[in-house]
């Protein structure tokens, strides 16, 4: 992004994140007891946020098993160790997205000390409380939603939910959820370019991140997103009104301009967006 400090001040003061570290280059943030984020410093070219890959640790670990097991699915895996016990690899998704598969050495390891670093920044307004609990979902599009979906799946073990024709939720053990979205190799229209020539073809990408936050209340939220003068966009998946649906949420605008999610979903209700959207099934 092209302001990481920007950006780092202001997921500790929204959204409860603590900062790890910031060697002047990227900064760390602890997500709670259960994840990280990586803020790193753009290019002078690119001036928007990018999402380049994700990482996940796995059980269980062995490296030389690991390896060979990457290799037997031609996935040609790239070694990225720090010489003190993280060990990992990178590959590459169907539509060549970075994912960094690891053991529990590196940042897992990490959050089980306090996070200390001081901010090089002001925070941009007055604390919100909120922590956030969980990963409600990665919007992922995906050339091939279907190939992805099953990549995941086979790969790293994610379940899935249902398939609605355009779209997958899949359920990162117990991390957190994705919605993998793209195009369908069933329609007949799969890989045509638009029939009036025009639009961009899709790429992949995660165009937002959604995070459960506690406590969570509709209009405590949005009273308190617009008192420090941030949008509120209501999101309940299409499904009513905010006050009577089960899925909760508000969309707003990072500094850098990234599309950033907060909703009422939580580990034991990780399902109410599916559910709501498709009792059925």
């Amino acid at each position: 992004m092209p302001d990481y400090r920007k950006e780092a001040a202001f997921y500790v003061a929204l959204m409860g994140w603590k900062l790890r570290s910031d060697d002047g280059k990227q900064a760390v943030l602890d997500i709670g007891d259960w994840g990280a984020a990586i803020f790193k410093a753009a290019p002078p070219e690119q001036t928007t946020v990018l999402v380049d890959g994700f990482g996940f640790a796995i059980e269980p670990w062995n490296a030389k098993t690991v390896e060979a097991e990457l290799r037997q699915r031609d996935l040609n895996p790239v070694a990225d160790q720090d010489g003190k016990g993280f060990e990992s690899f990178h590959v590459k998704d169907p539509d060549g997205f970075d994912v960094q598969i690891g053991n529990s050495n590196g940042l897992v390891k990490a959050r089980k000390t306090p996070a200390t670093a001081k901010l090089a920044v002001e925070l941009p307004f007055e604390a919100t409380n909120w922590r956030s609990v969980w990963l409600d979902h990665f919007s992922f599009q995906a050339t091939n939603y279907k190939a992805s979906v099953s990549y995941y799946a086979n790969l790293l073990g994610w379940g899935t939910t249902y398939d609605e024709g355009s779209q997958n939720e899949v359920l990162m053990g117990d991390v957190g959820d994705a919605l993998i979205r793209g195009g369908n190799p069933n329609d007949p229209n799969f890989g045509k370019p638009p029939a009036n020539g025009k639009g961009r073809p899709r790429n992949t990408r995660i165009d937002h991140i959604s995070f459960g936050i506690q406590p969570f209340d509709a209009d405590a939220v949005k009273d308190g997103l617009e008192k420090r003068g941030l949008r509120a966009q209501i999101d309940t998946g299409g499904t009513g009104d905010i006050h009577q649906t089960a899925y909760k949420s508000f969309h707003t605008r990072t500094p850098n301009g990234y599309n950033l999610q907060m909703s009422c979903v939580t580990k034991d209700t990780r399902l109410i967006g599916s559910i709501s959207m498709k009792p059925a099934q």
